[in-house]
């Protein structure tokens, strides 16, 4: 069955922006190119004020009675519009919500994959919900599970912190992290140094300055005990008395 009309656009009203002729209001209010309001005119008056300037007569405010025009360049215009909804889309990241997986026996290094995953995310003021999820029998043992994830929050602690403290909701632990101010997050590592790779998760702190009795002696080769440190002279030597200088004879040359 063919269609006798061309099928309606589902573009949202607010993307269609009416210019010059395809105004269909008798009066508009207007605004001029300086930026002040003009008052209420007829739409060829306006058309008429567009067409001496040398800019188009764009409408901005459809729903207004009577609707609002502006004296503008339509692609100056449409640049503005663009740059305001860029701008706007940058505070919208705290909306977004990135997840990250994690399993009980995780490998070190796949932690520090995901911790740098997440980081990245945080940066990018996009909030992180971490997943643990149990199998079989390591339900037995979710203590594990806790202390993957406690380890997992402290390492992005300086970027995040915790909406609230982690949960065990039926096989799996959540926790959500959101990103902190700017002014109080440190900077991505991976940004300065310039290559992507896997966040290193500190271990354990030990401390800097160990004690002396754990300190290894210092050793000592062989040549060194025999050249500084000579043996003792027996009580009875016999060959004290003999005069090894070399150009005298001894025993080894008879």
């Amino acid at each position: 069955m063919s269609r006798p009309f061309s099928p309606r656009s589902f573009s949202s009203p607010g993307s269609f922006v009416r210019i010059n002729g395809k105004i269909r209001a008798r009066e508009v209010r207007v605004i001029g190119v300086d930026g002040k309001q003009l008052g209420v005119i007829t739409l060829n008056e306006a058309l008429a004020q567009a067409r001496a300037n040398g800019v188009d007569l764009v409408e901005i405010a459809a729903t207004a009675t009577p609707p609002v025009c502006r004296l503008v360049d339509f692609g100056k215009f449409r640049y503005e519009q663009a740059k305001k909804d860029k701008e706007s889309k940058k505070h919208q990241h705290a909306s977004q919500v990135k997840e990250v997986q994690l399993s009980p026996r995780i490998d070190p290094h796949d932690l520090g994959v995901k911790v740098g995953h997440a980081i990245d995310f945080l940066c990018e003021d996009m909030k992180v919900k971490v997943v643990l999820k149990f199998r079989g029998r390591e339900m037995a043992h979710t203590e594990f599970g806790f202390q993957v994830v406690k380890k997992f929050l402290e390492a992005v602690a300086s970027f995040g912190h915790p909406d609230f403290e982690p949960k065990l909701i039926g096989r799996g632990i959540n926790a959500m992290v959101s990103p902190l101010p700017r002014n109080k997050r440190a900077k991505n590592p991976r940004q300065t140094e310039g290559a992507p790779g896997p966040i290193k998760v500190p271990p354990p702190e030990e401390s800097s300055n160990p004690s002396p009795a754990a300190e290894s002696p210092p050793t000592r080769s062989p040549n060194s005990i025999a050249t500084k440190q000579p043996l003792p002279a027996f009580g009875h030597n016999p060959f004290a008395k003999l005069d090894l200088a070399p150009g005298k004879d001894s025993p080894a040359e008879s």
